[in-house]
């Protein structure tokens, strides 16, 4: 009997079809599988399935790649693999290929079961093992928590304690979270203590979709790796930034998840913070996640709260009114919400950052409901210049220049300036000059949760807000939310409109007005 040997590659030995300027080759997963638990959940039907087809059909998946579905159903795989279809031909971004979606639907495995349910997490230790065996995923797998945040302790310590937060040496398993993480600082260190319990902190990702979208990392391109931004994105420049995020829908069915959160909660802690700390942070030394961290933290430590909170933050709720041609219902006469809800749905603040570059500045940001429309923008808003030789009648249409990023939709951004109107008289008037990623590049953008998906297999957390920044925005935001609770209700404001008059009184004190995006 002969005794085979594996030969691998040659030391020496080099690809002769790599090509060095390929950007693409070290950005695809190795052996891997992804659990999601919740499953059935409307974040995995829309977004988490379809993106992990997405990747595999652009070829940025392994070949044995391994999808586990872990929920309250009584499926079997084919089940999970039908639904799984569904979703993709629905949802995904890519083309349907039948080959692509034969080699992802080999790797499919559903677990039915309860989370407190020892068996069913037997039964995922097994399938875990199976897929090893026969997909090649090496051990290495990530937990994705699709769930409502109560039920984080107990996935994580079902998979401590069935052996599954551990894989064999040279594998690594990982946990991805979605927000929100905690409703106040006290349980978001509660919920952080829990899971580093079971995972070490770079073991854990902390989804916030905003941070995978391609405009929020061209801030980041946009400001360091040119040169015309940087030297006036500071106070002598720089007159104010506000940061949106409106959107035009209600609650939806989400009345037991949002009442008693609130748009503050849900919104300014984590992405409107995440881009002001973007926005507003020093050059880091390389583009890592732990540079990056470094420079946000220093950001978020240095936010002050206005003093008179009552004149610089606005709390609201929707009132019925017309949105989209149709008479829709007010927030308090919403299903499954009490009529003496104080709950928001829109907030605005007023914020500074305490350092050298930013003295001064107030940082304006807004979020809510039933607004205008559906669009996420940060507007860095210019100080006007020192001294205007024009005559004053023909600069009456000059506003602020602005640079405006937007994030949604419409990805890209504006530049607003002043320029002459033709003709024999020298009036000046506001012009914008547009980028647009659709129009400027051939590729469509990845959706936020691909990019993501594939940085947690990489084990690139770049992306991935860290607990020291989630337990600081906490910071920031319990003062204001404890002074709500104890003043009064929230403003009401029409739906289809841009929020409550109050809002608007809020800049008028600073002599400034919110931007219509």
């Amino acid at each position: 009997m002969t005794e085979h040997t594996t030969v691998g590659p040659a030391l020496d030995w080099t690809n002769p079809l790599r090509d060095e300027r390929d950007r693409r080759l070290p950005r695809i997963a190795g052996p891997s599988g992804l659990v999601i638990f919740g499953v059935t959940g409307d974040l995995s039907r829309k977004k988490l399935m379809p993106a992990v087809y997405d990747l595999a059909n652009r070829g940025l998946l392994p070949p044995g790649f391994s999808l586990v579905g872990f929920a309250r159903r009584d499926w079997e795989d084919q089940d999970f693999a039908q639904v799984v279809h569904d979703a993709v031909r629905e949802h995904a971004r890519t083309e349907f290929r039948e080959e692509v979606w034969q080699q992802l639907a080999e790797g499919m495995r559903f677990i039915p079961g309860d989370f407190d349910d020892d068996t069913a997490f037997k039964q995922l230790k097994s399938a875990v093992d199976e897929l090893d065996a026969s997909r090649g995923t090496g051990g290495n797998f990530a937990f994705y928590l699709s769930v409502p945040p109560k039920f984080f302790p107990k996935v994580v310590q079902q998979l401590k304690k069935h052996g599954l937060a551990n894989g064999r040496e040279g594998s690594w398993r990982r946990a991805v979270i979605e927000k929100p993480f905690g409703r106040d600082l006290a349980s978001a260190r509660e919920l952080n203590s829990i899971v580093h319990d079971v995972f070490e902190p770079d073991q854990v990702f902390r989804i916030d979709h905003y941070l995978g979208k391609e405009t929020v990392q061209n801030i980041l391109a946009l400001r360091f790796a040119n040169q015309m931004y940087e030297p006036i994105w500071n106070r002598s420049y720089v007159d104010h930034i506000q940061i949106t995020m409106a959107e035009d829908i209600g609650i939806g069915g989400r009345a037991g998840y949002y009442d008693g959160i609130g748009a503050a909660r849900d919104v300014i802690q984590n992405h409107l913070l995440q881009l002001m700390a973007l926005t507003a942070m020093e050059e880091p030394i390389a583009f890592d996640a732990e540079s990056l961290l470094t420079e946000k933290l220093k950001v978020l430590k240095s936010v002050r709260l206005p003093e008179k909170l009552g004149e610089h933050t606005v709390l609201a709720q929707y009132a019925e009114g017309w949105q989209g041609g149709e008479k829709v219902l007010g927030y308090l006469q919403e299903d499954g919400i009490d009529p003496n809800s104080k709950t928001d749905t829109y907030a605005a603040v007023k914020l500074e950052v305490d350092n050298r570059r930013w003295a001064g500045i107030p940082f304006y940001l807004r979020t809510g409901k039933r607004l205008g429309r559906r669009v996420t923008e940060i507007a860095v808003v210019f100080k006007r210049a020192p001294h205007s030789p024009f005559d004053s009648t023909a600069t009456e249409e000059l506003g602020q220049n602005a640079i405006v990023i937007r994030v949604q939709p419409d990805e890209g951004m504006t530049v607003r300036f002043g320029s002459k109107v033709p003709g024999t008289s020298m009036e000046i008037r506001d012009v914008s000059m547009d980028f647009a990623y659709g129009e400027s590049f051939t590729e469509s953008s990845p959706e936020a949760y691909e990019r993501l998906i594939l940085d947690v297999l990489l084990g690139d957390a770049n992306l991935f807000p860290r607990h020291q920044e989630v337990e600081e925005s906490w910071k920031i935001l319990d003062p204001i939310e404890e002074y709500w609770a104890r003043h009064g209700k929230p403003a009401q404001y029409p739906s289809g409109s841009w929020g409550p008059e109050e809002a608007d009184e809020m800049l008028a004190r600073d002599g400034r007005s919110w931007r219509r995006p």
